[in-house]
């Protein structure tokens, strides 16, 4: 389970890449691309296959970004995110959120092999504050069933 401490570490640094962003812009990538833009967070959009995104140029992997990331959030199929933590260890990014659905253990004991502090099993749009009414619930959900991370 991961540990409230490292999702807090996480959210406190200002410079994230997203990775998975999209030209279907209701896709999760996107809302939480928006929502840390929203809340002040410095936010590189990476896609290899999107040049431009909300009139800023999308990266086409984490090595591609000229300035220092201090996390990433990574939102593809699991299968890509073996290769985006990959590249997330060759920038020297030492913090990584695996969104639900994108984690693989493959990726999970890379991150841990390569002393990366991983977030996985977690959804961001929970923690990302103020939190909207739906992930609220969520999160509360979480809280009483004792998932929530402590």
């Amino acid at each position: 389970m991961t540990a409230l401490k490292d999702i807090q570490d996480f959210l406190q640094q200002k410079n994230i890449a997203v990775v998975g962003v999209s030209r279907n812009r209701f896709k999760l990538a996107n809302r939480a691309y928006y929502d840390l833009r929203a809340r002040g967070y410095h936010v590189f959009p990476v896609n290899p296959h999107v040049e431009m995104f909300e009139g800023k140029l999308c990266y086409p992997n984490l090595l591609a970004i000229p300035e220092p990331v201090d996390g990433a959030l990574i939102v593809v199929p699991p299968a890509v995110t073996e290769k985006v933590v990959q590249y997330a260890a060759m920038a020297e990014i030492r913090r990584i959120w695996l969104q639900q659905g994108s984690e693989t253990d493959k990726a999970i004991r890379f991150c841990e092999d390569h002393g990366m502090t991983v977030i996985h099993h977690e959804c961001i749009m929970m923690f990302i504050e103020p939190v909207r009414f739906h992930h609220y619930i969520h999160r509360w959900l979480w809280r009483r069933l004792g998932k929530y991370p402590t």
